[in-house]
Order: C-alpha cells, then structure tokens, then sequence
C-alpha cells in the first residue's frame, strides 16, 4: 500500500494547536484601550459640559446687560423727545410774539432816481 495517506492527526493537531497559540498572542499583544477611551470620552464630556456651561452663563449676562442698556436707551429716547418738543414750543412763542413786530415795520423806500447809486470812493466820479 504505497498510496499516499491523508496527514495522520498526530500531524494536525500541532498545526491547530500552533494557529490558536499564535492567535491568543496576538489577542494578548493587543493593548486594552476601551477602558480608556471611556475615561477619555468621559473628560471630553465633562469639558465640553463645563466650557457650555460657562459660554450659557457669559451669554445670559450679557443678555441681562443688554436689556438694562435697552431700557437706558428709550427712557433717554423719551428724554430728548420732550426736549425737543419744549424747544419747539419755545420757538413758536417766540414767532408769535415777533410776528406783530414784522408787520408793522417799514417796507424798505425803492430808490428815488433810475442811476445806480455806488458808494465808496467811486461814488464821487461823475459820468
């Protein structure tokens, strides 16, 4: 019987048993990072939490800062409205307390001769 044989199973098992040693050395050499990544996630969170927290806290003081100044700002509106209405009151008393004045003044005489009356020196030089 020289008809070639399949491999004994003396010969595979050592094969087998070479494979699963050299798949559990690499499972071992493979570092165990999801412990830290979960820590690193987690300080990520805590930060981006913290830093939020913070940007909330600025945003909603200077909202609060905002509408004081709002407020300044019509009652100054107001203010200056009212002054100026005064003012304007103040003009139109004014006006009519000039308006008679302006009607009764003299209307300026036009010239009595036709020539062009000059003043200064020139107005010496006969034509």
């Amino acid at each position: 019987m020289n008809a070639p044989t399949s491999p004994s199973a003396a010969e595979q098992a050592p094969t087998e048993l070479d494979v699963e040693t050299e798949i559990s050395k690499l499972v071992v050499g493979i570092p165990k990072t999801p412990p830290q990544v979960e820590n690193d996630v987690e300080r990520i969170r805590s930060s981006v939490t913290r830093l939020a927290s913070n940007s909330i806290d600025g945003l909603e003081e200077l909202t609060s800062e905002l509408q004081v100044l709002q407020k300044f700002l019509k009652s100054e509106v107001e203010r200056v409205q009212n002054e100026i209405e005064s003012a304007l009151a103040g003009i139109k008393i004014i006006i009519e307390a000039i308006a008679p004045w302006r009607d009764t003044s003299v209307a300026p005489q036009p010239p009595t001769s036709t020539r062009a009356v000059r003043a200064g020196p020139a107005a010496n030089v006969k034509l």
